[in-house]
C-alpha cells in the first residue's frame, strides 16, 4: 500500500498553492482548487476564529456548488495551522478544522503527534513545513503524513539549505509525501521538482500575482519588477529568518543594520503589531526572477500546466536519446 497521499493522482498539476499570510483567502483557495491544484489559507488570515469558521464554510460551500454543476470533484483544500505556544488560537481553531473535517492541515513552527492524531481521527493529513533533516526527522515521529521541505530562495519562513541536499537527506529516510518549496514558479520547475524526487511542488510567491489574491497592485507590480538580487533574508520582521522584497524593505526605513539583526526588531508590544509589518513589508521568494505579470488564477494554472507538459515532452526526447 502506497505511503504517498491519495489526492496526488487526481490532480491536474502535482502542486499545492502555499497559504501565505495576509494574501491568501477564499477567492483564491476555491480557485485553486477548481482547477485542479491544492489550495490553501492560513487560518490565522482571519482575525478571529468565528471568522475562520466562516471562510471554511464558504470554501466548502463553494466547492460543493462546483461539483454539483460540473460534476468535476475539485481539488482537496489545506489549512496552515501555527503550533507554536504564541498562538493562542490553535485549540479553537484545531477544533473548527476537526468540526469541518478540512482534508489537509499544514503545521509550522511545532510537529505536534496530539495535533495529528486530532486531524487523523476524521481522516484528514498533515504535512509539516521544515527546514533541514533534524526538523524533519521529529515530524516524522510524530506522524504527520508529509514533509514540506522549504529550501533556501523560498518566499517567507525558508531555510538556507540546497533543495538537492535537502530532498537527498531526507529522501534517504522517509517514505511518505514529499513536497519542494523554493523558487518554483512555472510548470518546468514543478516538473524539475518531481524529477529531483518531490512529490508535490510547493508554490507561494507565483500565486501573491493572481487577481484573487489580496496582495495589493504595488505589491504585485513590485515582484514583476524583482530579480534574486533584490530578495532580503532576514530575521528583523518576525525573529525567524525569512525573505522579503528589498525595496519595501527600505521604504519602511529599515537599515542595513537593521536587517542584519539576528531578532525581531521593536515593532511594538501589541499581538498584530508583526501583521502591521508584513501588510507594508512584503515577502516573496527568489523566484521572482521568472513572474513579470499578473493573472486570474486559472489562466495561471493553465499556462504552468502547458509548461509542465512541455517540460516533461523535453525530457522523455531526452530518454529517447540516451537510453541504453
Amino acid at each position: 500500500m502506497s505511503e504517498k497521499a491519495s489526492f496526488i493522482p487526481d490532480l491536474r498539476l502535482p502542486a499545492v498553492a502555499a497559504p501565505m499570510f495576509l494574501i491568501s483567502n477564499p477567492a483564491l483557495v476555491v480557485e485553486c482548487c477548481k482547477n485542479g491544484i491544492v489550495g490553501t489559507f492560513p487560518a490565522l488570515n482571519q482575525r478571529s476564529s468565528e471568522g475562520f469558521e466562516a471562510w471554511l464554510i464558504e470554501i466548502q460551500e463553494e466547492l460543493k456548488a462546483y461539483e454539483e454543476t460540473t460534476g468535476k470533484k475539485p481539488a482537496p483544500f489545506g489549512v496552515n495551522l501555527i503550533v507554536h505556544p504564541t498562538n493562542p488560537r490553535l485549540e479553537a481553531d484545531l477544533r473548527l478544522c476537526m468540526k469541518h473535517r478540512v482534508p489537509l492541515i499544514i503545521t509550522s513552527l511545532g510537529a505536534v503527534s496530539e495535533v495529528v492524531d486530532a486531524v487523523h481521527s476524521y481522516g484528514g493529513l498533515v504535512f509539516h513545513d521544515i527546514i533541514k533533516k533534524r526538523h524533519a526527522e521529529k515530524a516524522a515521529a510524530a506522524g504527520v503524513d508529509g514533509l514540506i521541505l522549504v529550501a533556501a530562495g523560498a518566499g517567507g519562513h525558508a531555510g538556507t539549505l540546497n533543495p538537492m541536499s535537502l530532498l537527498s537527506e531526507v529522501r534517504a529516510f522517509y517514505k511518505k509525501t514529499i513536497l519542494l518549496s523554493g523558487c518554483i514558479s512555472t510548470g518546468r520547475d514543478i516538473a524539475s521538482a518531481l524529477q529531483m524526487g518531490a512529490d508535490l511542488a510547493y508554490m507561494g510567491t507565483r500565486f501573491i500575482n493572481t487577481t484573487e489574491s489580496n496582495a495589493p497592485e504595488e505589491y504585485r507590480d513590485m515582484i514583476s519588477d524583482a530579480g534574486a538580487s533584490d530578495v532580503v533574508y532576514t530575521a528583523a520582521i518576525s525573529g525567524v529568518h525569512a525573505n522579503f522584497l528589498a525595496k519595501s524593505l527600505e521604504a519602511a526605513g529599515l537599515s542595513q543594520a537593521d536587517l542584519e539583526k539576528d531578532h525581531k526588531i521593536d515593532f511594538g508590544k501589541e499581538l498584530d503589531s508583526e501583521a502591521k509589518a508584513w501588510k507594508t513589508i512584503w515577502s516573496a521568494g527568489q523566484g521572482v526572477t521568472s513572474i513579470d505579470d499578473s493573472l486570474p488564477t486559472a489562466a495561471l494554472i493553465d499556462r504552468l500546466e502547458n509548461e509542465f507538459i512541455e517540460a516533461l515532452e523535453e525530457q522523455a526526447t531526452r530518454l529517447a536519446k540516451y537510453a541504453r
